[in-house]
């Protein structure tokens, strides 16, 4: 069930109106909203809500143990949390790479052996809702939230339909102290959640549909029949289409999210703007960069050790963020690439120090081409098909697929980089205060012209598959 549907456009209008009918009833509209999630859930695959609602048992009880248990079991108790959470994730989304790979490593050292290769199928958002539930278990540990006060709590923090498939990834520190008063709507929320959702809307439905299917598809799916214009505009696409499709996602969640009476983090600012690869993955999908850093790259030692530390560490978190994304090489060479350019530029600032060397301009067109040049490796199916797009950008051929209307979708969408920050914010604290029929009449004819003018059908959102 795909938000820009109709079928999701029925469900959630059940869903918001009976959640408000119960809002003198937290227990109860708690209750509805994650059995509400889990039917939604389970339109991708019902046999997966077992799996989800497992896995909030799992956090639920190892949290309630953390905080009954003196320090050193503590300890032990979060690392088998964190195992178990890994071991779900490891066994769903690795399996079949790890067994590829130790099988071709096997055959090269004339070791060729029948492993038990099993068909698995990838439950939708198992790692935001694995990253979500092993943050709850650590931050209990760490004393930065306590241990829900109920069963129920856990469950939909996990379950959560705005959220659940692709992020952002809510904290419990963020999530449960709003489960636990009674939620209330006011005028300035309802106005900036419809925004977010048109706004995600035609981000999503006009401008990364558009350019997936006429642009970004046929071109990485055979480079060899293009040249270097297609293959730069595609490359460029798919910049554009990544962010306006994730980006719409998570614009989406927070607006259904906010119409409930609930405030989730913001998940993108304008990140190629960005003069940095540090820079930028503060303003990219930031609920996973912040993840990262606090579960995995302080852990790990972060920057307490000096310098070379802080290079090793960085390096090992962006791969492991890679690896994140999926199982194939050319998501850890991604996360390599992300990891290598920001070791560089520490030690640039450490040689430096605060002396600007490069002006600003150069720096965000440097780091918006490495970001495009990852692109290349995220987007790809293979190893040999990023080779053939690089490849591709020197070869001279006829402009076949890039056409006056992709052209000005993919300048729009990086234009919208340099609008006003918090645009959509300002807009909504100035129609706060419109009167609500101007406010209904301006949304419903935003929705009718986005229908007008979207192609037909609606590809998943891209994050579905991580």
């Amino acid at each position: 069930m795909l938000f820009p549907t109709l079928a999701f456009g029925v469900f959630f209008l059940f869903v918001y109106f009976t959640a408000w009918s119960l809002d003198r009833e937290n227990g109860r509209r708690k209750l509805f909203l994650l059995l509400a999630s889990w039917f939604f859930y389970a339109q991708w695959d019902w046999r997966f809500v077992g799996l989800l609602i497992a896995s909030a048992v799992l956090n639920w009880g190892v949290a309630a143990l953390i905080a009954r248990q003196p320090g050193a079991r503590k300890a032990w108790l979060v690392g088998l949390g964190v195992a178990v959470n890994l071991l779900i994730l490891g066994f769903f989304k690795y399996y079949g790479f790890f067994i590829e790979q130790a099988g071709d490593l096997l055959t090269r050292f004339g070791w060729e052996r029948d492993l038990p290769l099993l068909q698995v199928v990838l439950p939708v958002g198992i790692s935001f809702f694995t990253f979500q539930g092993i943050s709850y278990v650590v931050d209990v540990h760490r004393g930065k939230t306590p241990a829900a006060k109920s069963l129920l709590d856990v469950m939909l923090l996990m379950s959560f339909f705005p959220h659940l498939v692709a992020g952002p990834i809510v904290r419990a520190s963020d999530l449960l102290p709003q489960f636990d008063r009674t939620p209330r709507l006011t005028r300035e929320m309802a106005t900036h959640g419809l925004l977010l959702i048109v706004w995600g809307l035609f981000k999503k439905t006009v401008i990364a549909s558009e350019i997936s299917v006429n642009l970004v598809d046929p071109v990485f799916f055979d480079p060899s029949a293009y040249g270097a214009v297609d293959i730069a505009a595609a490359v460029y696409g798919y910049a554009v289409q990544i962010y306006c499709d994730f980006s719409a996602y998570s614009d989406m969640a927070i607006g259904i999210a906010a119409l409930l009476g609930y405030s989730f983090p913001r998940n993108f600012d304008q990140p190629y703007r960005a003069s940095s690869m540090q820079a930028f993955w503060r303003r990219w999908h930031i609920s996973l960069s912040s993840w990262l850093r606090d579960y995995l790259y302080v852990p790990l030692g972060g920057g307490r050790r000096g310098l070379i530390s802080s290079c090793i560490n960085v390096f090992i978190t962006m791969v492991l963020g890679g690896l994140w994304h999926g199982a194939a090489w050319t998501f850890l060479a991604w996360g390599a690439l992300h990891g290598g350019v920001q070791v560089i530029e520490r030690l640039g600032r450490a040689a430096f120090g605060d002396r600007k060397v490069v002006p600003t301009v150069v720096g965000v067109l440097v780091t918006f081409h490495i970001v495009c040049l990852g692109w290349i490796l995220f987007r790809a199916e293979s190893s040999d098909m990023a080779m053939a797009m690089l490849q591709g950008l020197g070869r001279i051929g006829p402009v076949a697929a890039l056409t006056p209307l992709l052209l000005m979708l993919i300048l729009g969408g990086l234009a919208m980089h340099w609008l006003p920050p918090r645009a959509v914010e300002g807009l909504a604290e100035r129609l706060k205060t419109a009167p609500s029929i101007t406010l209904g009449l301006l949304v419903g004819a935003a929705f009718l012209l986005i229908e007008a003018v979207r192609p037909e059908g609606v590809a998943p959102f891209i994050y579905f598959q991580f």
